[in-house]
């Protein structure tokens, strides 16, 4: 996705945001489409919840310190991030709208494992819109808490977005997006007016 918005990938130096508790919106939420913008996207990702404190930590007490992971939708003014990313400006309007993090239920790592395979997809209105595997994923799961936790103390009930397969694409009122990723469960959202 990275490369389809024009971006390069840095795999030492990982890209973050952030988003508001404002932002979270259950699977199978119907949202309105936000103000501010004409070109509201979709990104499908896996998302990996945090379980554990975790601070200047390694790969392994990363791996320890996770809960469980979900499907995610990150929605994503894009016209206003496009403008933002011109100017060399931050995101935020962008990528923290009002509900606009979008998370399925949690399946535990008890449950399903570490997931590092499997296909990762969305249609929307019955297309198939994104379709990839979590093996093309520029950093793992553990490597994204690692490298965030030389940053932030990262605990319980943190979230992590970890990317999202090329596709990506515009929604409009009415439109219903489906999502899964194998092994890991399914998300949906409806938009309204």
């Amino acid at each position: 996705h990275a490369k389809e918005m024009g971006s390069e990938t840095n795999k030492k130096s990982p890209f973050f945001f952030t988003k508001s508790p404002s932002a979270y919106v259950p699977s199978g939420s119907t949202i309105p489409y936000p103000p501010g913008t004409k070109n509201f996207h979709h990104e499908m990702e896996l998302v990996v919840a945090i379980g554990k404190p975790v601070f200047e930590t390694d790969i392994e007490a990363a791996k320890l310190a996770i809960f469980g992971y979900a499907c995610g939708l990150d929605m994503t003014r894009r016209d206003l991030q496009m403008e933002a990313k011109s100017k060399g400006l931050p995101w935020d309007m962008a990528k923290d709208a009002e509900q606009s993090a979008v998370l399925s239920e949690i399946a535990s790592v008890e449950t399903i494992g570490h997931p590092t395979s499997g296909l990762i997809e969305l249609s929307v209105n019955g297309e198939v819109r994104q379709s990839g595997d979590l093996r093309a994923l520029v950093n793992s799961p553990v490597e994204l808490i690692a490298y965030l936790s030389n940053y932030y103390h990262l605990g319980p009930g943190d979230l992590i977005y970890t990317g999202t397969p090329s596709g990506v694409g515009p929604v409009l009122p009415g439109d219903q997006i489906e999502g899964h990723i194998q092994g890991v469960g399914t998300i949906s959202l409806g938009i309204s007016d």
